[in-house]
């Protein structure tokens, strides 16, 4: 496995928890920033991450926040930095935050969801980049032609009083 390899989705155990303003040596899990560390352990939502500071630095949002200090984070006693949240997309903002970009589910719910984790993290981004996918999802739908059925008599007179020829020009 890689340094940078996402571990997968395990089930977190029941450890005792410490909070700290960062994240420091790993072995103590308390300090102010990751002045000496490389490696990162992530627990989010019991899906397990191995990375580096650098790739969660990549971007100005909360995971750079929680690298330097800035935000207040919660280390259980195996070293892992726990942050409640679904752990469902966050390998795909990981994989964002190494790349630039990824490719994104083609649901609209599941974009949603991804933007969602996307907005929490502050990963401007791949904000942008699950705006724009939403917005070419709008423009596809708006292009369909729409042909409505007709099944009764009465249906059949409604549309033809109620439709209106549109003039070019």
């Amino acid at each position: 496995m890689s340094a940078e390899a996402s571990a997968g989705s395990v089930a977190a155990a029941s450890v005792p928890a410490t909070k700290s303003s960062g994240w420091g040596s790993e072995e103590k899990g308390v300090g102010g920033g990751l002045a000496g560390s490389k490696y990162v352990k992530l627990n989010v939502g019991g899906s397990l991450h191995y990375t580096t500071v650098q790739t969660l630095s990549k971007e100005d949002g909360l995971l750079r926040s929680m690298c330097n200090g800035g935000a207040e984070v919660t280390i259980d006693s195996e070293g892992w930095v726990v942050l409640d949240r679904c752990g469902h997309h966050f390998g795909l903002v990981l994989n964002f935050m190494r790349d630039g970009s990824v490719p994104l589910p083609e649901s609209h719910r599941e974009l949603e969801e991804v933007l969602k984790e996307a907005q929490y993290y502050r990963v401007q981004g791949l904000v942008q980049h699950c705006t724009s996918a939403m917005q070419k999802q709008r423009d596809v739908y708006e292009g369909v032609c729409r042909i409505p059925m007709i099944t009764s008599a009465k249906e059949e007179q409604r549309m033809i009083t109620t439709c209106r020829k549109v003039r070019e020009g």
